[in-house]
């Protein structure tokens, strides 16, 4: 991977980059901050790539699903002009393809991630939990693939591992954002899974069939941080205390889902900021 100097243009990208990780992913921004400031900027641009599609995407109450479409197909669109040009007007658009070609992510991946991003247009519910995975393959497993080859691993057995982690956070965050899913129209917890417990989201009660259900999806959300473990080993230095701090701080949100007793319609769980400072000021004091 190179590491170019940069002009003003990408400078000025990578910035707003950096901007949006900090305002909206600040667990991923706790943790780039642990990796050499050239390897940082990639993980804040390929994480602004995701939150941007994502906004467009989850701002459609009270737009017609067309409008919606077209904007996201704009983006796309835009993204690959700047992927083939290797450049882009805009400077943020810019920065992502910058580190995309710098890090050689293949657009393979970015092709399923804007499928997933199309998907969630439309479907609202999942009946399965492999229903769930299959989108999630795009939407979350697809951008721990991403990061791999900022995160330099010794291994392309890392690859498991990595998925893995995506699944992980992402489910952790469907786990604590249910009401404001409801808010939207979307439920990201399997239809089995309810039916098993007898737990309905949209009462937007705590009762003791959302208890055993939660019980169970945090049960669930462990395996799949257990299983990114593995990948631990196959990183060194920075690139381990990046993921390390990442993962201790959004396992920590299931902690906090427990403690404010499952409810996930009026509370928010959120790992506060003094903490996730201490977290990552452990992680640098304790590097070999």
């Amino acid at each position: 991977m190179s590491s170019a100097p940069i002009g003003d243009k990408l400078a000025q990208g990578y910035a707003q980059c950096r901007s949006i990780t900090r305002t909206h992913g600040t667990t991923y921004y706790w943790g780039a901050r642990l990796l050499p400031k050239e390897r940082r900027r990639h993980v804040f641009a390929v994480y602004a790539l995701a939150r941007l599609a994502d906004d467009i995407v989850d701002h459609t109450e009270g737009q017609p699903i067309d409008v919606t479409t077209a904007a996201l197909d704009r983006f796309e669109s835009n993204f690959w002009t700047a992927v083939q040009l290797g450049d882009s007007e805009d400077a943020v658009l810019a920065a992502i393809v910058c580190s995309v070609r710098e890090c050689g992510i293949e657009p393979e991946r970015f092709a399923r991630f804007f499928a997933a991003m199309r998907q969630d247009l439309t479907c609202r519910t999942y009946p399965t939990y492999a229903d769930l995975l299959a989108y999630m393959d795009g939407s979350a497993a697809v951008i721990g693939e991403m990061m791999l080859p900022v995160l330099q691993p010794s291994s392309s057995s890392a690859v498991g591992p990595a998925r893995a982690l995506g699944f992980a956070f992402q489910l952790t965050n469907f786990l604590r954002d249910v009401g404001e899913d409801l808010d939207r129209g979307r439920v990201y917890l399997p239809q089995e899974d309810l039916d098993r417990f007898g737990a309905d989201p949209w009462t937007r009660m705590v009762t003791p069939q959302w208890r055993e259900l939660m019980t169970f999806e945090i049960a669930r959300n462990e395996k799949l941080y257990d299983e990114a473990d593995a990948g631990l080993a196959m990183l060194s230095g920075a690139s381990a205390r990046c993921v390390t701090t990442a993962r201790v701080l959004y396992s920590r949100i299931l902690r906090y889902i427990e403690a404010n007793d499952y409810d996930v319609f009026s509370l928010r769980a959120r790992v506060p900021t003094s903490r996730r400072v201490l977290v990552a000021a452990g992680a640098l004091v304790r590097r070999p």
